[in-house]
């Protein structure tokens, strides 16, 4: 895991996009915020670049290539399984099937989006303040 590296946040809704960045910027994180509008975008850049991210939050419900399908072609991708890169879901949808499927998938968190921006900005910096702390294996290629 990368602490310093890009923030990757798997979003097709342009105004959860809007609401995360201001968060992420009233925050005053030094990560930079890459935002994909699907799961294929994603999964193109994380395999094609020589990207190491910090932390991926990824929707579930997108078109093209969904979170879940997504989050398990990362996890059977050697290369993006050793980077040990956090993959949360962060979504509207917390129905018990889809965090059953998540957490079945390994991911690190299933979080439900909060309504309030106040709330969104609280849980965002939970969640990096956690994964700045924790302690993860060295990545090398």
């Amino acid at each position: 895991m990368n602490k310093n590296g890009p923030i990757i946040v798997i979003e097709d809704d342009k105004d959860d996009q809007e609401l995360m960045l201001e968060a992420f910027q009233e925050l005053g994180y030094k990560n930079e915020i890459r935002f994909f509008g699907d799961g294929e975008l994603a999964l193109d850049h994380l395999v094609n670049n020589d990207v190491e991210p910090f932390i991926v939050f990824s929707d579930i419900n997108m078109p093209k290539l969904n979170g879940m399908e997504l989050r398990e072609k990362i996890h059977n991708n050697e290369d993006l399984r050793l980077k040990s890169i956090p993959y949360l879901f962060f979504s509207t949808t917390a129905e018990q099937q889809f965090i059953i499927d998540a957490y079945s998938k390994s991911v690190q968190g299933f979080f439900v989006k909060p309504t309030k921006y106040s709330d969104l900005r609280d849980t965002l910096k939970t969640i990096i303040e956690y994964w700045k702390t924790c302690v993860s294996p060295n990545y090398v290629k």
